[in-house]
């Protein structure tokens, strides 16, 4: 088995059988600047607290699978340069060269399942970048959501992504796609898109449930709850939509490709809102935590 580093809170929660939520760390690394990354991270794991269940921060440092994170590994990690952004094709290599490194949605998928912890708040999943019919650039997560057995709670795919073609694949791999609340699909920065779901739910018992029901019946995978970004903080996606097409050309004129391309959108997203794609995406992001404890709560119910 691998050795899996807990921190101390976690590790406490393990032996004591309290809930989990694991959290991902390229938004750390990745996804915003220091110090606002940090502060958000902690942010996060206050509101995953404050709903009754108990933050997992997932990482690789010095080699070694960290599940939980102390104060000081998370300052360390959000002030890192050079941080390997995993995925399922080189977590292992990191792990077994020494290496540090941040985990994408489907690489703390394999982690959060290596831990036993059934779900995981995140802001949103990656998919089928535009264009991908020439690139074939699609991201890792979508596969990992098909075979991994973890609850995914995000705001939808990123709304850089092609969203049509992301729910397309989806749903051809048989993963669940639940919408929180409503009848349509959210967008990210948006609450709402011209997508129908696929399947509503209103509560977290219900997607616990669902969760329990996969795993009775040997279904592989687990299921994306697509909750949507509280309406007050939300980007109307008309407002975005010349954003994210000029964000793209300039991506495609300067041959950003592969891995750089997400950290490159957002950051010029962000640049083109004035800040506030950022401020949405730390909404999102607190919104899906206490939406995550919820149903971490609801299965540990469930269990009991």
């Amino acid at each position: 088995m691998i050795d899996i580093q807990y921190s101390p809170e976690v590790a406490d929660a393990r032996a004591e059988g309290r809930p989990l939520v694991a959290l991902e760390s390229t938004i750390i690394t990745h996804g915003m600047p220091f110090p606002q990354n940090v502060e958000t991270a902690r942010r996060v794991e206050a509101e995953i607290r404050a709903h009754g269940a108990v933050p997992a921060t997932i990482a690789v440092l010095g080699g070694r699978l960290h599940v939980g994170l102390t104060d000081e590994q998370l300052d360390r990690l959000g002030q890192a340069q050079d941080v390997a952004k995993l995925s399922r094709a080189d977590f292992a290599a990191c792990l077994a060269r020494g290496g540090d490194g941040a985990t994408t949605v489907a690489a703390t998928m394999i982690a959060a399942r290596l831990a036993g912890i059934e779900v995981f708040a995140t802001g949103g999943i990656g998919g089928v970048h535009r264009g991908a019919e020439d690139s074939f650039d699609i991201s890792a997560d979508l596969q990992e959501m098909a075979k991994t057995p973890v609850t995914v709670v995000a705001a939808g795919a990123k709304a850089i992504l092609d969203l049509p073609k992301t729910f397309e694949v989806l749903e051809t791999l048989g993963v669940p796609v639940i919408a929180y609340g409503q009848d349509v699909l959210p967008a990210f920065w948006s609450a709402t898109s011209e997508m129908p779901a696929p399947l509503r739910m209103d509560s977290a018992a219900e997607i616990a449930a669902a969760a329990r029901m996969r795993a009775a019946m040997g279904l592989e995978g687990g299921q994306l709850v697509a909750n949507p970004i509280p309406s007050e903080a939300e980007i109307p996606a008309e407002e975005l939509r010349p954003v994210i097409e000029q964000a793209l050309s300039e991506a495609e004129a300067q041959g950003i490709a592969a891995k750089a391309v997400t950290p490159f959108l957002l950051g010029r997203i962000f640049e083109l809102t004035d800040g506030r794609s950022l401020e949405a995406n730390i909404a999102l992001v607190l919104n899906n935590a206490r939406l995550g404890a919820a149903i971490a709560v609801a299965l540990g119910k469930r269990r009991g």
